[in-house]
């Protein structure tokens, strides 16, 4: 168990600033603020913060109407699950 926590550790803190990230898009979005790129969103995903946004997406109602990020998202969750599966048979 001890090789797998650096991997838990880093997913935990993506995934904490991706949430908080995503919460601060919304925030922005509702004053009308300069608004965090969906780039950066799906960036931030991509390096393990999709199911934290995802989420977040839905649970503070964000971008759910973007099929985008509600297909996307869900896509790069398999995909790291499939990467989380391979690395772990490879330890």
């Amino acid at each position: 168990m001890k090789q797998y926590l650096p991997f838990i550790v880093y997913f935990l803190a993506v995934s904490l600033i991706t949430a908080l990230i995503t919460a601060i898009d919304k925030y922005k979005a509702k004053k009308g603020a300069f608004r965090i790129s969906e780039a950066t969103l799906f960036f931030l995903g991509a390096i393990g913060g999709a199911l934290a946004e995802y989420l977040t997406m839905r649970l503070i109602r964000h971008k759910t109407l973007h099929k985008r990020f509600m297909i996307g998202l869900p896509l790069i969750i398999i995909l790291q699950i499939v990467a989380v599966i391979l690395v772990i048979m490879l330890i």
